[in-house]
């Protein structure tokens, strides 16, 4: 189905995620290494590591203080939350922490790939680019148990580890 950006964002609507920002593509098909899922996985640990500066944005996802030390630290992604490419790699998406999102797998991760499918046969695509690097849907922004409180809490851990990593350099 071709798309136009009014089309794109309409159906974005229809999905409960009509504030999400897109990005029109001409899909290139791009040969991928043989050892881009090594690559991916370096790659995701670093971009996990970076997100000290999103701490609004996880305070909102309602993580544990435990799920959220993991993340920030680079050791594990917390259950039913994506890390995703804004543009695919097989369509010329670049192995970078700038070509990364993160999102809820249910129902934002799921809900984005139909509707890329639902593209496949275009001669452009909309792709889904959210403006920060954490992308929360303002119809499920309910934020964390604590409120401000759980932000202020996560800031200053997020805070105490970005100190810690300038002082390893």
């Amino acid at each position: 189905m071709q798309l136009n950006q009014e089309s794109a964002t309409r159906r974005l609507t229809e999905m409960n995620m009509g504030d999400m920002p897109v990005i029109e593509i001409r899909p290139t098909p791009t040969r991928v290494d043989s050892d881009w899922f090594a690559q991916y996985k370096k790659l995701c640990r670093r971009f996990m590591e970076s997100l000290t500066d999103s701490v609004e944005e996880l305070a909102m996802m309602n993580l544990t203080q435990d799920e959220f030390m993991s993340l920030i630290m680079g050791r594990t992604l917390p259950q039913n939350i994506s890390i995703r490419f804004r543009v695919p790699l097989v369509w010329g998406g670049k192995m970078d922490i700038d070509n990364l999102f993160m999102c809820w797998t249910f129902p934002q991760s799921q809900r984005l790939d139909r509707f890329i499918l639902e593209q496949s046969d275009a001669q452009t695509v909309w792709l889904p680019n959210p403006a920060k690097k954490v992308y929360i849907s303002a119809h499920n922004a309910a934020g964390g148990d604590g409120g401000n409180a759980t932000a202020d809490r996560l800031s200053q851990m997020a805070a105490q580890i970005a100190a810690s990593r300038a002082m390893e350099q």
